[in-house]
């Protein structure tokens, strides 16, 4: 129990509203929300269904807004925001203590003597969550009663009921829930409590974090049912939502489940040995709610990598830098393999797609660096495992993408035959992972030869040769076109500067930015730099870029710096790039200063505040990003794959482990 609370922050509203816990069930479905039972975005919810795995994320059971009636007092244990501005109830006041037991969240409540305890998790593999309860002690019986409030929306919308009449049936244990002809029905059971049906909205919820991001903030829910049971000390009650028709009712052995299936997750780490501190195992748990089934007609065991929670479904880009540290570094070699396997199916003209299709959906191939980062990814997979039969099954695939790129693909996507470096981009698109874009406007274009771009060709064309070599294959191309591409990138270094240009060759010539792109041609395996060259991007981006929980996505020196993450969308891209920090890239830095420097205890220290932020915004889990001014503000998806995946990744390799 790593994360741990009592009343200092459970009954503290402006804490407790602000510590967002998360559960998942390995197809793209969730449960998320506040340690004050207090809804505050349009993400949180008890069933959050990946209706098309492991998209369509459907909200369907909003709360279950809990009572306890006891020695003749009504305790309400939830908290409800409404369009006035006012919470009512209050019920985070009789909030005793709050802990993570695995991702699992587990409150108590005391209601004069009577303590009674609550837990929620998701079954994995189904879209099912339970709702667990135990009175723990009382002198006299207790009687609870839940509210349970539903919906049906796409995640990322909002309800405004407007006479919606959905049809409320009762069922066995429970009730059946169909939101309108042709939705897919969900059911409410529990094991021992008595079902009053109902249909009453219950209008003007108002959701403070989508406020904050300059969103609709209003929202409707639908009271379907009341459950009412009463528990003496020792009893349990459980409540399952979920949309199959017959889940397992028995919450003591879907407990036992969800506990067995954390305990081999760690068991199976290399990262979980005696040295190991519990935030690296917490994050460990936390990897694994990122890695999801994608079935496919020909793979029904294929898998992908959710980018971040919320709001992100599975993008090329954050997938394949993600893979080594969710993965390999996690003791899952399969599921890597799988990825891999079932992103090659979706090469098209030597590139990987940067979203990727839902069935029948055609794919958005926009990206540059998504397919450099494959390469690494298979090169990973490859030092991990030694797998030749998958080596041999991609190599095809790999030497297409390389051919692709030399002779040009997609957005002026071309090697220069000048210097052997890679050109991309054109007017209107972003291709790089600074992709913020207004309308017709690119934040942050970086047409031409991008330094990070670069990084990733050499390194993929040095990974080529090496395959080649590995497989008695001709080699002898992909070595000389690395020796050119390692003598142009000589192009890069701003010697009056001491560090890289962040792009050369641009509509406007070059591009002197302090940005942390750079900090790749470090820290990947294959380096085109000088051993003097590489000190001096650590050093500048140490000095100017680093912050306690990643890089700064440009130096506060330049006038485009914004050091303030926030407001309405507008506002928010537009400063995505500009100075907002990113936790990703906190993983790279540490092993690029490990290569400089050759000090892991130093290099690991720069990890270390990242152990307070598990107890931060996503409990157990680490931010997409923070404000760049201090004291620099967790903004952004409350967990995102690729912070958790190189901070996992920096860990493994410096311990060598």
């Amino acid at each position: 129990m790593f994360i741990e609370f009592g009343r200092e922050t459970t009954g503290r509203l402006d804490i407790a509203q602000s510590l967002e816990w998360l559960v998942t069930n390995g197809i793209g479905g969730f449960a998320s929300g506040t340690v004050a039972n207090l809804n505050t975005r349009r993400y949180h919810g008890l069933l959050l269904a990946a209706l098309n795995p492991p998209l369509g994320c459907t909200l369907l059971l909003a709360k279950l807004d809990e009572t306890v009636a006891y020695d003749g007092s009504q305790f309400a244990l939830f908290a409800n925001r409404w369009s006035s501005g006012l919470v009512d109830p209050s019920g985070y006041r009789y909030g005793e203590s709050f802990r993570l037991e695995g991702t699992m969240p587990v409150w108590r409540f005391a209601c004069a003597d009577a303590l009674l305890e609550k837990r929620i998790w998701m079954e994995q593999g189904a879209n099912t969550t339970y709702s667990f309860y135990r009175l723990c002690r009382a002198s006299a019986p207790l009687t609870l009663s839940l509210k349970a409030l539903v919906n049906y929306r796409d995640y990322h919308s909002l309800t405004h009921a407007n006479g919606w009449q959905m049809d409320i049936e009762p069922a066995a244990q429970g009730l059946k829930v169909t939101a309108f002809a042709g939705a897919t029905p969900f059911y409410i059971y529990s094991d021992k409590a008595a079902t009053t049906l109902a249909h009453d909205w219950y209008n003007g919820f108002d959701l403070i974090m989508e406020h904050e991001r300059g969103l609709d903030s209003a929202e409707d829910h639908l009271h379907a049912a009341t459950l009412q049971a009463t528990l003496s000390p020792g009893d349990t009650l459980t409540v399952v939502a979920s949309t199959e028709a017959t889940p397992d009712m028995n919450g003591q052995a879907a407990l036992e489940r969800q506990r067995q299936h954390e305990q081999q997750t760690l068991a199976q780490s290399p990262l979980n040995h005696g040295a190991t501190p519990d935030w690296i195992n917490q994050l460990t748990l936390a990897a694994d709610q990122f890695i999801v089934s994608r079935p496919l007609a020909d793979d029904p065991n294929g898998k992908t990598i959710i980018a971040g929670y919320h709001w992100f479904g599975d993008w090329g880009r954050d997938t394949m830098i993600s893979l080594p540290g969710l993965s390999l570094t996690t003791g899952r070699p399969e599921v890597a393999g799988a990825i891999l396997r079932t992103f090659a199916q979706y090469v098209d003209r030597g590139m990987l797609p940067n979203i990727f299709p839902d069935s029948g959906a055609t794919p958005d191939y926009n990206t540059v660096d998504a397919t450099l980062w494959y390469f690494e990814a298979v090169r990973a997979y490859y030092a991990a495992t030694g797998d030749n039969a998958l080596l041999k099954h991609l190599f095809p695939v790999l030497a297409d993408i390389i051919s692709w790129h030399q002779r040009g693909t997609r957005y002026q996507i071309h090697v220069d035959p000048a210097d052997g470096l890679l050109y991309a981009g054109e007017a209107g698109v972003q291709l790089t992972w600074m992709d913020a874009k207004i309308g017709d406007w690119v934040v942050t274009p970086r047409t031409g030869k991008m330094v990070e771009v670069n990084a990733l060709w050499y390194n993929a064309l040095v990974t080529m040769a090496h395959f080649a070599q590995r497989l008695k294959k001709p080699y002898g191309d992909y070595q000389t076109a690395a020796k050119r591409v390692q003598s142009g990138f000589s192009r890069f270094w701003n010697d009056q500067l001491g560090y890289c240009y962040d792009v050369i060759d641009g509509p406007d010539g070059d591009d002197a930015s302090l940005r942390p792109n750079q900090i790749f041609a470090v820290s990947l395996p294959e380096s085109p730099l000088t051993p003097e060259q590489q000190r001096g991007v650590v050093d500048s981006c140490a000095r100017h870029l680093l912050t306690s929980h990643g890089l700064r996505s440009l130096s506060p020196a330049h006038p485009a710096y914004a050091g303030h993450y926030g407001g309405t969308p507008y506002q928010r891209d537009s400063v995505y790039h500009q100075g907002t920090v990113w936790g990703w890239l906190l993983g790279p830095f540490c092993l690029a200063h490990w290569r400089v420097y050759q000090d892991p205890p130093q290099a690991l220290e720069f990890l270390q505040p990242l152990a307070d932020q598990l107890r931060a915004a996503g409990l157990g889990t680490l931010s997409e990003i923070f404000d760049g001014d201090a004291p620099m503000f967790p903004r952004g998806c409350i967990a995102q794959a690729w912070t958790v995946a190189e901070t996992l990744r920096a860990w493994h390799q410096i311990n060598g482990v």
